[in-house]
């Protein structure tokens, strides 16, 4: 009886280790919405050779770009259920509208305000983590994108003044934010998903989008952009998330080697976000679009009605004292 009560003890403990090697193996699934060979696809194709070489092959991940797992929004959703293991996307304000606080437009001014705001232990950065761990996510890096313009498929109408009625439509991303900030500078906005975007363009339903940058333009609308307007409309940054049991799980050791490789993915990406800006916006150029540069002072009365029309609505819809309260914890 006993030696029966050993051996099963010594097969559970088999079986036991074989399962947590099968997890520990498990390859993970990574999602980004760009096409393959931009530059969000090449930096998480490093961070998952080097998660891979410094883990000696024992923590592996497979990237699915342009959104083949899904919308960002819907992606955010399955990273807190665990359905998709990681992403590297925008936050979605669906599930929780407070997401929309890093969407304020024309909060930061310059990249080096970006960066003293979004970096790790910032109040800002601190307030999208717990966002996330609400929704069951664990923040482990930011990846600055861009400032923000607009991309027309037409000629521009008075894009220095906002207060011109343009008669243009724009896709603005499904939140009140982007919303507010097309119908207050003179456009018409309209609420269509990423994933049909381009096609609204092509096929006349809008006549440009907002919400993006020079990158994702480039990226994604480089055939239907004629005109693309750098007006600085907001600091775009994506965050690399994982499921937080998922993150949980892992002994402290992988916690921390993971977090290491991420926060060097992070540190790569703040060197070079600038002058990759600048070389999508020559990219466009070179593509046949014409750049419509709008002065600072134009830049400057945008921003100053967009803080006296706008903020004041979308604070109403995050929650005025929580929204104004992350305001006011901004570094200059």
């Amino acid at each position: 009886m006993k030696k029966r009560c050993v051996a099963s003890v010594a097969i559970l403990a088999v079986c036991l280790m074989v399962f947590a090697s099968h997890v520990q193996a498990r390859t993970w699934k990574i999602s980004h919405v760009r096409p393959q060979g931009t530059a969000i696809d090449n930096d998480l194709r490093w961070f998952t050779d080097a998660l891979k070489k410094a883990s000696g092959k024992k923590m592996k991940a497979k990237i699915y770009p342009a959104s083949a797992l899904g919308d960002y929004t819907v992606v955010q959703e399955r990273v807190g259920l665990g359905a998709v293991d990681m992403a590297c996307q925008p936050p979605s304000s669906a599930a929780d509208k407070r997401f929309q606080v890093v969407y304020f437009p024309y909060m930061v001014e310059s990249w080096e305000q970006a960066k003293n705001n979004l970096t790790a232990g910032a109040p800002l950065r601190n307030t999208v983590a717990d966002l996330y761990a609400k929704q069951g996510i664990h923040l482990l890096a930011a990846w600055p994108v861009y400032f923000g313009g607009i991309s027309l498929n037409r000629e521009p109408v008075s894009p220095g003044d906002p207060e011109t009625k343009k008669g243009i439509k724009l896709r603005v991303p499904p939140m009140k934010s982007f919303q507010l900030l097309a119908d207050k500078t003179g456009y018409l906005g309209t609420p269509i998903p990423f994933s049909d975007a381009f096609t609204a363009v092509q096929t006349g339903v809008v006549d440009g989008v907002i919400g993006s940058g020079a990158e994702g333009y480039y990226s994604s609308f480089r055939d239907v952009t004629k005109t693309y307007i750098p007006s600085n409309t907001h600091f775009e940054v994506w965050y690399l998330i994982i499921n937080k049991e998922l993150f949980d799980g892992l002994k402290a050791e992988q916690q921390n080697l993971l977090q290491d490789v991420a926060t060097q993915f992070e540190q790569r990406r703040w060197e070079s976000a600038k002058s990759d800006q600048a070389a999508n916006e020559k990219r466009l150029a070179d593509y046949g679009a014409t750049i419509v540069n709008i002065s600072p002072d134009e830049i400057a009365a945008t921003a100053k009605k967009v803080r006296e029309t706008i903020w004041p609505e979308v604070l109403k819809d995050v929650g005025t004292e929580w929204g104004q309260s992350v305001l006011d914890s901004l570094a200059k």
